[in-house]
Order: C-alpha cells, then structure tokens, then sequence
C-alpha cells in the first residue's frame, strides 16, 4: 500500500516539475477582419428591426437607396434580395417602438414604407 502511495505521489509531483511556461504569438491574417465585419453586419440585421422603403428591380432598387442615403444621410441602408425583387432596407432599430418613430419620419417621404421584425 505504501509503494501505491509513493509511486501517486511521484506521479502527481513529477508532473508539477515538468509544466512549461511561454509567450503566445498569433499572427492573423488581415482578411479575417474584414470577414468578421461582413458577419456582423449580417447577424445585426436579423436582430434588428428595420424600415423598408421599396422594392424593385436592381436598377430601382439602386436609385431608391441612393434617394434614401440623401433624405436619411444618418442612418444605414442597404439592398436585400429577397426572391423575386430586390428590396432596400433602412435602419437598425433594437426595439420596436424606436423603429416605429423613424417609421413615421420615413413615411413622410415614402407613403408605402413598413417596419419589418427581427429574424428570429
């Protein structure tokens, strides 16, 4: 029984003995920042509320958002595809009664705009 115990605790000691200490040097590549911001802007948009302002073709779609980028020079818009028309999209808005006072606003300058609810 003591030669049980002798050999545990060399095995438990030595083990102490041998640990290793060093510097850890991560080199990234500059590519995976630009990725990590282009999935961030991807997730904050499904928890988000936003306002979209019309719908389209690509073309239509692009002249929308340009007119909205000079009325709403403030806040983020950005063209989603959604199968068959090409919608453009405005604002990240955390609760719904923020979305619904931009809403307002917007709505001044594009009769048809509705607030659309996060992704879940």
């Amino acid at each position: 029984m003591k030669t049980i115990a002798c050999i545990l605790i060399l095995a438990f000691s030595s083990s102490f003995a041998l640990a290793q200490q060093g510097k850890i040097n991560i080199e990234q590549d500059e590519k995976i920042v630009e990725l990590l911001n282009i999935y961030e802007s991807v997730i904050g948009d499904s928890n988000s509320y936003r306002i979209q302002v019309g719908f389209g073709t690509l073309a239509t779609a692009q002249r929308i958002k340009s007119e909205v980028e000079i009325d709403f020079p403030g806040l983020y818009s950005k063209i989603d595809f959604d199968s068959p028309t090409y919608r453009v999209r405005l604002g990240r808005f955390k609760t719904k009664l923020e979305g619904e006072r931009k809403l307002q606003e917007v709505r001044q300058k594009y009769p048809a705009a509705m607030l659309l609810k996060p992704k879940k």
